[in-house]
């Protein structure tokens, strides 16, 4: 906690030198894998769509659902360079405690409650924030369920949530169902369910100029994604070509990511997720260049998400580990760091499996897809519940 965000990205940008390890992530990549596909091939694969009533893909209809709201609140807090709104929509009073300083001066001061006295809040707020990669719409689908299941007490399969609707009520939800609506409205498929490998990466990093697909890592090479070396952009990205998990969080390259750390700085969540989906199994990602002690909060997190996963017989990953951030062992500083150093929320990453065709890959129904998505949502709500009882915030910081 005592470290200066600005150490930590001076640390980084050493650290970027030739011969840097590359980042890890929950699964591998296949750079040597060198295909091509149009984008008019691309379409000429879309099976037609099967998709069941409570998924959602798209963003076009969202502002009507928002417009129907009663229990809860839906503001707009950006527009996308496409020109789309970013919505944020909240259940629960906001409670006035002291909020002096920023968190980096209240951590330079040895006192993190001085940006804000999180322990006298009676309800712990949880910050939910949906997929920043426009093709990882599971996120999208789950938050849009919760927001269902907080206005009604079911989720848009009809499935009685009553239980996890009264844990809602006993915090403050701040829920941006889409982070990055560009990437989202140019996701033509609206699910990847049951897609093959090639056409996932196709939609989600795009193509070269050559037509060849940009398979993760490599397609994070060139930010933003513009320019003659690029054929089609890919759903990873806004209209301008930025991906919003990468965004250059002290001089910002776009409107997505500043408008989701306005919100944690505003509101000083104290727990938060980014929503993100990839091939394998639901992990609970290590969130980079945040202290020890906040990367083994996640790790019981992670703990208790897994528990009720298996309980219900839904698959997971493996236990994140706490560990140091080492130039020998680097992974990015992310929207996620972002978030803790703007807010000094216990911030993660969860991955969720799309279920891509693939003999490796995690293979799930829609319906455990949403499963998984709300067990998350449970287990975290559970968590800062557990923490704020125990007279501390999860990332913490406890009551005098």
């Amino acid at each position: 906690m005592k470290r200066s965000i600005y150490f930590i990205l001076m640390s980084l940008a050493l650290a970027a030198a030739p011969g840097a390890a590359a980042p890890q992530r929950a699964f591998a990549a296949a750079p040597d894998q060198v295909r091509k596909m149009t984008y008019q091939e691309a379409r000429q694969r879309l099976r037609p769509a099967e998709l069941p009533a409570f998924w959602v893909g798209s963003v076009e209809d969202l502002p009507s659902r928002w417009a129907k709201l009663s229990a809860g609140h839906a503001r707009e807090i950006a527009r996308s360079p496409g020109g789309r709104p970013l919505h944020l929509v909240s259940y629960g009073e906001r409670e006035t405690v002291k909020h002096p300083a920023n968190f980096n001066s209240a951590v330079g001061g040895r006192d993190p409650a001085s940006y804000m006295d999180k322990a006298a809040r009676r309800k712990p707020v949880v910050y939910f924030v949906g997929p920043v990669h426009g093709h990882e719409v599971e996120g999208l689908t789950g938050l849009v369920n919760l927001v269902q299941i907080m206005e009604t007490g079911r989720d848009l399969r009809g499935k009685d949530q009553s239980a996890l609707r009264s844990l809602g009520g006993q915090c403050r939800l701040l829920i941006l169902p889409a982070g990055n609506p560009d990437g989202i409205a140019r996701f033509e498929p609206r699910a990847i369910h049951g897609m093959p490998k090639d056409e996932f990466q196709f939609w989600g990093m795009g193509t070269w100029a050559d037509d060849s697909i940009a398979f993760w890592p490599g397609s994070k090479r060139q930010h933003p994604r513009t320019g003659p070396e690029i054929g089609w952009m890919g759903c990873y990205f806004n209209d301008k070509g930025v991906n919003p998990m990468h965004d250059e969080f002290l001089a910002p390259m776009s409107t997505e990511a500043p408008a989701i750390l306005r919100a944690a700085m505003d509101e000083g969540p104290d727990l938060a997720v980014s929503l993100h989906s990839h091939e394998s199994r639901p992990a609970v990602l290590r969130p980079a260049y945040v202290p020890l002690e906040v990367q083994e909060q996640v790790r019981s997190l992670a703990e208790r998400a897994y528990a009720l996963l298996a309980g219900r017989r839904l698959p997971h990953g493996s236990l994140p580990e706490a560990r140091p951030d080492t130039c020998k062992n680097m992974d990015s500083f992310n929207l996620v760091s972002a978030l803790h150093h703007i807010s000094g929320a216990a911030a993660f990453t969860f991955e969720c499996p799309h279920d891509v065709a693939d003999e490796k890959a995690c293979r799930v129904t829609f319906d455990e897809i949403l499963d998984i998505q709300l067990s998350v949502y449970e287990a975290m709500l559970r968590f800062a519940m557990d923490a704020k009882q125990k007279g501390a915030s999860p990332a913490g910081q406890k009551s005098n």
